[in-house]
């Protein structure tokens, strides 16, 4: 039983210790942190411009209540649910789908700038020339396989 839980715990260290999980890592915590960024630009910057270009909508504000009374409304969606009633937060899947936009949008310009930076630094190598795989016959001036030692075409010996 020691034998394998120290063959466990092994395997776990060397999955734990390999290169691509620690950067996994790095980046799910980056990646939190720059949500924290990308929520403040959407709620702070994004929602009140999209509210005062849509004459007062707040998204974050819009359901639907299931089975309250007719004429019965909730100024929120909490107060809904407080009240016992299922809603409809359609409002909360908007803001995070631009949320998820914008979040999608600025990686892509950062990429596109890191690549940037990136392409700046290197030097343009010439590309080399593959080794040629054909030859042209002597005799027929067919083209034919380079380590051909008799034309097919022509059946002429080619002697190098």
């Amino acid at each position: 039983m020691k034998e394998k839980g120290k063959k466990f715990f092994g395997e776990f260290k060397t999955f734990i210790m390999r290169g691509n999980v620690i950067d996994l890592a790095v980046g799910v915590i980056i990646g939190g942190a720059f949500q924290a960024i990308v929520n403040s630009l959407v709620n702070d910057l994004i929602s009140p411009l999209l509210t005062f270009i849509t004459k007062g909508i707040n998204f974050s504000d819009k359901f639907i209540v299931f089975g309250a009374p007719e004429g019965e409304t909730f100024a929120t969606a909490q107060k809904a649910i407080d009240a016992g009633y299922a809603t409809f937060s359609y409002g909360s899947l908007i803001t995070a789908v631009i949320n998820f936009l914008i979040m999608a949008f600025v990686i892509f310009l950062i990429v596109k700038g890191i690549n940037k930076i990136t392409a700046i630094g290197k030097k343009e190598e010439p590309a080399e020339e593959p080794a040629p795989t054909t030859k042209i016959c002597p005799f027929c001036k067919s083209e034919i396989n380079i380590e051909a030692t008799k034309c097919p075409h022509c059946t002429s010996s080619l002697e190098e």
